[in-house]
């Protein structure tokens, strides 16, 4: 029951997610919200007695608020080099097969309650798959863990495919539980640290991590889709084999 919540709950948060993804990545204010809620824009302003604020540079996509909805407005200052920005290196040795990786990411998602599919996801955005993938900043192997994390995951050899898939998918496990199973909160804190998600409280405002989080969920929406067009293709041939 826990690992049919859970994916509920991710996929679920990928959705919302994706809704919102037209944000602008440079969000330039983080408005703060009398019921506690975030919300981050390029700009806002006050049209016919109501705050519109708008999530690109243009005026044409925006939420519009009542005056008494807004706590705060905080300019956001220019995004720093966030840590996780891959030069993937390539390596022979560093390919694996389709089925060892899957196999492997199976074995992980089993342990740590996590679909699959987002593991997959997470996966081909750090490394593209490469399993001696290594960062400017030092990341490495096939969910790039930085050496303090994984050293603190147990994890001895990095470049390990099965050790760094196992030590990948317990971090993720634990920020998900961390942020109450708030997949867009995970995937932020996995890129750019839980430090930066909570100095924001919410997605920081950097555009790698803001491109990260989209591309993450958008290709796991995109497995999750194939997956549940397979399955209805599969019951319909065996439907009409009886």
């Amino acid at each position: 029951m826990r690992t049919e919540l859970r994916r509920y709950l991710t996929i679920a948060a990928a959705a919302l997610f994706a809704l919102g993804s037209t944000a602008s990545a440079r969000a330039a204010e983080r408005v703060t919200l009398r019921n506690g809620f975030v919300e981050s824009c390029d700009h806002h302003a006050e049209v016919d007695g109501r705050v519109r604020l708008y999530l690109t540079a243009s005026n044409d996509n925006y939420i519009e608020l009542r005056p008494e909805q807004v706590a705060a407005v905080a300019f956001v200052p220019d995004a720093p080099a966030t840590p996780q920005v891959a030069q993937i290196s390539s390596s022979a040795r560093g390919k694996l097969s389709a089925t060892d990786l899957e196999q492997m990411l199976s074995r992980a998602g089993r342990r740590h309650n996590l679909d699959v599919d987002l593991l997959a996801s997470v996966v081909k955005a750090e490394s593209g798959g490469n399993a001696r993938a290594v960062s400017r900043a030092g990341a490495e192997g096939l969910m790039q863990l930085m050496p303090s994390t994984a050293a603190s995951l147990g994890v001895r050899d990095r470049f390990e495919p099965g050790e760094n898939i196992q030590g990948g998918s317990a971090y993720l496990d634990a920020l998900l539980t961390r942020y109450h199973e708030n997949l867009a909160l995970a995937l932020a804190a996995y890129n750019a640290g839980p430090q930066a998600v909570d100095r924001y409280h919410g997605i920081p405002p950097y555009a790698e991590t803001r491109a990260y989080v989209a591309r993450v969920i958008h290709e796991f929406n995109r497995r999750v889709r194939a997956r549940q067009v397979a399955a209805r293709n599969s019951a319909r041939s065996q439907r009409a084999s009886r």
